[in-house]
């Protein structure tokens, strides 16, 4: 009787919420851990890879404006074997604006994902971004953390042919996008490698999720395997980290945002909370604090002014309390 309703908790979950599935698959790992089937079947329940393109862009350059690129590179896989990825080269107008590396959530590929893309292309940045193995138009796959943090370094490799200059390359990440860009971050030196990190609607740890709908959430994060750990991570972040979440995000809530932006470096972190946001749509819910905190962060870029304090002067609208 407990298991079926934990199973039907975790089926409402699923329901609910972008990552419900995770809630859903760490019940059946009680019976499954330890078999290669169920590793297989977790990662692609949790991670919900979404190979192929929707129709609206089954032709080839539709979205795109003049200059930009959608190319395939070839990857090897770690048995050996041919695979390709998917890069989406998006240069700005201006061409001294900063670069900035695209690493998106579970579920949307790039083609999901292009109104938030084109929503930092307009805030002032030029863009790489890249559809993990597994999503768009990359070799399809069940992904692990390993295969996506590969082909996050195939990326950034690409970026930096397309930006010379260290400080104008910024990493951004959205959900568990953002957990991956930390990952990357963490291991790069600020001047030398790279100017700042933007994290949107992300979280402390993966099981962390689960643990934040209850006790059988509980249960089910003590049970999975999946990490995606950037508590631990976050502190070794030497750049600018400009942080965005919703108050009212139902995927991951803003519990694990400010949680993960307590274990961050304080004097060089700029919080902004925005009251009544949601998890994938603050670019088009609160465009204006949106731009104004991307345009911060490249103001301090371009001109060295001081961070995060640049950050609480763009946005005098937004409390104090929020962006400190």
């Amino acid at each position: 009787m407990a298991r079926i309703l934990a199973e039907t908790y975790f089926i409402w979950r699923f329901q609910q919420r972008s990552l419900g599935a995770l809630l859903l698959v760490w019940v059946v790992a009680s019976n499954l851990s330890g078999c290669a089937w169920w590793s297989v079947k977790e990662r692609e329940l949790a991670l919900r890879p979404s190979p192929g393109r929707p129709v609206a862009y089954a032709k080839d350059g539709v979205g795109l404006r003049a200059g930009d690129q959608r190319f395939l590179q070839a990857v090897t896989a770690e048995d050996g074997s041919p695979q390709q990825l998917a890069l989406w080269w998006l240069p700005h107008p201006d061409p001294s604006a900063p670069t900035l590396l695209y690493l998106h959530g579970t579920l949307r590929n790039l083609y999901g994902n292009l109104p938030k893309i084109e929503a930092l292309r307009d805030a002032g940045f030029a863009i790489v971004a890249v559809d993990y193995r597994g999503w768009g138009d990359s070799t399809a796959l069940i992904p692990s953390e390993a295969s996506i943090d590969a082909d996050v370094r195939t990326a950034w490799a690409e970026l930096l042919k397309r930006q010379p200059d260290a400080n104008k390359r910024v990493v951004f990440g959205h959900s568990m996008g953002g957990a991956v860009a930390v990952t990357l971050a963490s291991s790069l030196q600020q001047g030398k490698d790279y100017g700042a990190l933007v994290l949107e609607s992300t979280f402390t740890r993966l099981p962390d999720v689960a643990a934040e709908a209850g006790m059988l959430g509980k249960i089910g994060a003590a049970i999975t395997r999946l990490e995606f750990d950037s508590q631990s991570k976050i502190g070794r972040v030497d750049a600018p980290i400009l942080m965005l979440h919703g108050s009212a995000d139902q995927t991951v809530p803003v519990v694990l945002g400010r949680r993960l932006r307590d274990a961050a470096p304080k004097a060089s972190t700029c919080w902004v909370e925005i009251e009544g946001g949601s998890h994938s749509r603050l670019h088009s819910e609160f465009p204006q604090a949106y731009r104004q905190a991307l345009q911060a962060l490249i103001a301090s870029i371009q001109t060295g002014a001081p961070w995060p304090g640049e950050c609480r002067t763009v946005l005098p609208h937004i409390p104090a309390t929020l962006a400190e």
